[in-house]
């Protein structure tokens, strides 16, 4: 009976945690939209739902405009390709949608015991939890891989193609950027990382490694200003040409999903996760005048607020990139991938085995002269791989025509 007890416990925190990443997808494209509304200058969606309020104003405008957007989509005629390879083209949207799902169970939200050792704000507390995020963040890209292969269609076919080579040139230095966080914590388990950022977070002596994590995360998602697996310049969608409804809604669903899952991994990697300075003292107060289990709740909402805190900020960066960096071109994505966050993750990484194997010990002022050299680093890279802007010149050539 007690195992059936605990599948079904299982389960419930299962659909709980699937229920709130695709309700943050939704939300998330409405704070998208307002704040892009915000840095453009011009008026975002606000018409969908509002509370009247005396005097014609209206409170909340435009709150409602996810769930209008889903009727809308769900409602669309879906037109299936007469000569798409239809199993193919029906499974492609699940495999891009169901990675984005089930990478959240390896990121530590939070730090909620149970008194039994285990955490209720961390569903996959694994050995290897580092190499299972690395992994489905991996996978993801076979939908579109196959959706393009799938239509029938060229353009969709390049648009997939593109997607593979994008992914793959990135995902090197990604995963050389975290490679640098486990040898700095010594561990591969994600929850062990953030107990670790206790006192001093890796962002400081990893400083380098953050930038990298980001840069690259922005490509393995296809994210402005490196969405050129869409293709939107060649007046077509790229390999989702050929997707109509919810399907293709469904690869956006993946994209917005898998965009704040990465903001979440940094977050837990280099930004301390769910700690921040004081909970701990509140959290010992409270356990010593209420008991543990009042404790434990206190704790788990903090550092679930904090945490949650941390990725609506990465977030908004994120927002603020799309608006305000224009799209590259695909032979610059590739120098950026291969000629310029390889050699620095290649870079960090001996750095950061060099200063382990002098100074073992760490200390505050190592881990300063880390985020110093890491931002020098930085500082010289944009100085010199910045794009030259071509000398032009006029010549002026007079007309001696007579009339």
């Amino acid at each position: 009976m007690e195992f059936w007890i605990d599948i079904l416990i299982l389960l419930v925190r299962c659909l709980v945690l699937a229920l709130a990443a695709t309700t943050l997808f939704a939300y998330f494209t409405l704070f998208e939209r307002r704040l892009l509304g915000r840095f453009q200058n011009r008026i975002g969606p606000n018409r969908a739902g509002h509370i009247p309020l005396p005097g014609g104003k209206k409170l909340f405008g435009g709150f409602l405009q996810p769930a209008a957007d889903a009727v809308k989509l769900f409602f669309k005629e879906d037109v299936i390709p007469e000569k798409a390879d239809k199993w193919v083209y029906l499974i492609a949207p699940g495999f891009a949608v169901i990675p984005a799902l089930i990478i959240w169970v390896g990121i530590p939200l939070g730090n909620w015991p149970d008194g039994q050792g285990s955490n209720w704000l961390h569903y996959a507390p694994i050995d290897v939890g580092i190499l299972y995020l690395l992994a489905v963040t991996s996978v993801g890209v076979y939908g579109i891989a196959i959706a393009g292969w799938a239509s029938n269609n060229k353009y969709s076919m390049i648009g997939g193609v593109r997607a593979s080579a994008q992914v793959i040139s990135y995902e090197l230095a990604l995963g050389l950027s975290i490679l640098a966080v486990v040898m700095q914590n010594g561990t591969f388990r994600t929850e062990e990382i953030v107990a670790g950022q206790n006192i001093i977070w890796n962002i400081v002596p990893q400083f380098l490694a953050f930038v990298i994590f980001l840069v690259a995360s922005t490509a393995e998602v296809v994210r402005s200003p490196f969405d050129l697996v869409e293709a939107e310049q060649e007046l077509v969608g790229g390999y989702n040409t050929e997707y109509g409804s919810m399907k293709f809604a469904l690869f956006f669903m993946s994209e917005y999903i898998k965009l704040v899952a990465m903001n979440a991994i940094a977050v837990a990697l280099f930004l301390g996760g769910g700690n921040f300075p004081g909970i701990d003292t509140l959290v010992a107060a409270i356990r010593t005048s209420n008991g543990d289990t009042i404790a434990y709740a206190v704790q788990g909402a903090l550092t679930l607020g904090a945490f949650l805190l941390k990725t609506t900020v990465l977030s908004f960066i994120s927002v603020w990139v799309r608006a305000s960096v224009p799209r590259v071109r695909y032979d610059q994505l590739m120098n950026l991938g291969w000629k310029i966050l390889m050699p620095l993750a290649l870079f960090n990484v001996v750095l950061t085995a060099v200063i382990g194997v002098i100074f073992p010990e760490g200390g505050l002022v190592i881990h300063i002269a880390m985020f110093v050299i890491g931002a020098v680093v930085i500082g010289i890279t944009s100085v010199v791989a910045a794009p030259k802007r071509a000398k032009r010149s006029v010549t002026m050539v007079s007309n001696n025509a007579s009339n």
